[in-house]
């Protein structure tokens, strides 16, 4: 265990007149256990990402599929369409707090997230939020590759006849296996090139898939001659105590959707030009555009339930039904483009990160990022999207418990223990003030793991529809779970404050 009064900071950082801290020329750490160059602090100077690279970075990963089922999924659940908004909304707007909060580090010291959890976990330590973050992100990839692979084949199927009858394999058909493939390929080829190419990918993606969207609005509501009778429909549940007990774990579901990036946002903070730049561009991508798109999509759906006389929310489905060659394409090119933009920034960049943090020696960016491609493929993860109980309450809500304890740690240490203040050459030292005991500090690891029990200890499923008991996996836990992300966000958040100060731990760095 290392002293309660911590060494005095390592020479060597510099810091200019915006706050922003780099590595002296020849001050980079050379013990390639903890360095490589992708794990390095970026240079000040190349540090030039603007509010509209970040604005467009959230638009272009807002707009996808998944985004567009969350408020069937909710409308599904019994709620009208002013709840599911609503919900969405505000979920985005909770969960903008703890990114822009840990997103803050980023500009100022140019790391990813996995450097950053060194300071509270330890250098070996990070390991353990970091493998937890690329394991959800892996999972992820999965969907979305399956997701933007079926949408090709439903999409060319309308225009090639018999693409979608071709022969089984593996219980699909041929043809749907050919679509995933060519769709998984092309999004590692893209990442491949490295996180410049993705800042300009995702500059034209986002106003892009934007004017797609709105095109799908002005062709239905112009064959419905309206936006139809879904948004007369009134809530199954009501507001009153039918509608709480469903709202409150669909809340976290939405919250737990984003919570990923809550945690590895320095990855692209770290490219930030400054604080403000991060900020005004998330601030304005993110809860803006998932309120927004929760809209389109609830209007569209209503269009198509006065067209086809039942709602078709899956945008997909619904593109396919003209039967205008033009517009089957301009379709078929947006679900491309809208769903590489969501799974290269939220579910390649940061495994490819978090895995090289593991062994930087063996591992780099690229190198990460076909692992993560290749874990994806194998662990069949699109099989969450079953049911909305599943996807929603199950999926959603376990993961955004995990992910929540951990970022009660990584912003308890940046902002209450650090005041934002950290060593900057010690994040890569072995021996450092961040080595801790071996490399692991035990008090976060306990704080993540009462966290984490509170979260998702009670973990519960409907009878017949989910993995866990009825009553809970731990039953005096399950009034919690409802609240995980909540829960093991405060409880993780309070422990490690309180650890730290009762073994001395107080010092800014």
């Amino acid at each position: 265990m290392t002293a309660t009064v911590p060494p005095a900071p390592s020479e060597g950082p510099i810091s200019d007149t915006a706050g922003r801290v780099e590595l002296a020329p020849g001050a980079a750490p050379a013990d390639n256990r903890f360095v490589n160059d992708d794990l390095l602090p970026v240079p000040v100077a190349q540090r030039r990402w603007t509010t509209y690279n970040f604005a467009a970075l959230w638009v272009g990963m807002a707009h996808n599929i998944p985004s567009w089922l969350l408020a069937s999924g909710l409308v599904t659940l019994g709620m009208d369409w002013k709840q599911a908004v609503f919900t969405i909304a505000l979920a985005n707007l909770i969960v903008l707090a703890p990114m822009l909060l840990t997103g803050h580090a980023g500009p100022k010291y140019g790391i990813p997230f996995p450097v950053l959890a060194r300071a509270s976990f330890g250098l070996r330590g990070a390991n353990l939020p970091a493998l937890i973050r690329a394991g959800v992100a892996c999972a992820w990839f999965g969907i979305q590759t399956w997701i933007g692979g079926q949408g090709i084949f439903i999409l060319l199927g309308t225009i090639f006849g018999g693409w979608t009858n071709a022969s089984e394999v593996g219980g699909q058909p041929w043809t749907l296996w050919v679509c995933f493939v060519l769709f998984w390929a092309l999004e590692l080829a893209i990442i491949y090139r490295g996180m410049e190419t993705l800042r300009r990918f995702e500059n034209w993606a986002a106003p892009f898939v934007i004017v797609g969207a709105l095109v799908l609005l002005v062709w239905i509501s112009a064959k419905a001659g309206g936006l139809g009778p879904l948004l007369d429909q009134p809530s199954k549940l009501g507001w009153g105590a039918d509608f709480w007990p469903v709202f409150f774990p669909s809340l976290m579901g939405m919250i737990a959707f984003w919570s990923t990036l809550s945690l590895n946002i320095p990855d692209f903070t770290r490219f930030g030009a400054g604080q403000r730049a991060q900020i005004w561009g998330q601030t304005l991508g993110l809860p803006t555009t998932m309120t927004l798109f929760a809209l389109l999509s609830v209007f569209v759906t209503s269009g198509s339930q006065a067209v086809y006389g039942a709602a078709v929310w899956d945008p997909v489905a619904l593109a396919a039904k003209t039967d205008n060659v033009f517009g089957l394409l301009y379709a078929l090119v947006t679900v491309l483009v809208a769903t590489i933009s969501v799974n290269i920034a939220a579910n390649v960049v940061s495994p490819a990160y978090d895995l090289s943090n593991l062994a930087p020696k063996l591992i780099n960016f690229r190198t990460g990022a076909l692992i993560t491609g290749v874990v994806g493929v194998l662990i069949m993860p699109w099989k969450l999207t079953g049911t909305p109980e599943l996807y929603i309450f199950t999926w959603l809500g376990l993961v955004g418990g995990l992910l929540g304890t951990v970022a009660g740690i990584l912003i308890a240490d940046y902002w209450l223990i650090r005041r934002t203040v950290l060593d900057l050459a010690d994040l890569y030292t072995p021996g450092g003030r961040y080595w801790y005991a071996s490399g692991w500090n035990p008090r976060a690891v306990v704080a993540f793991g009462v966290g984490g029990l509170l979260a998702v200890g009670g973990s519960h499923s409907a009878k017949g529809k989910g993995p866990f008991p009825e009553d809970g996996l731990i039953p005096f836990l399950k009034p919690l779970a409802d609240y995980g992300w909540a829960v093991g966000l405060a409880a993780s958040l309070a422990l490690y404050v309180g650890l730290m100060k009762a073994t001395g731990r107080r010092t800014a760095v």
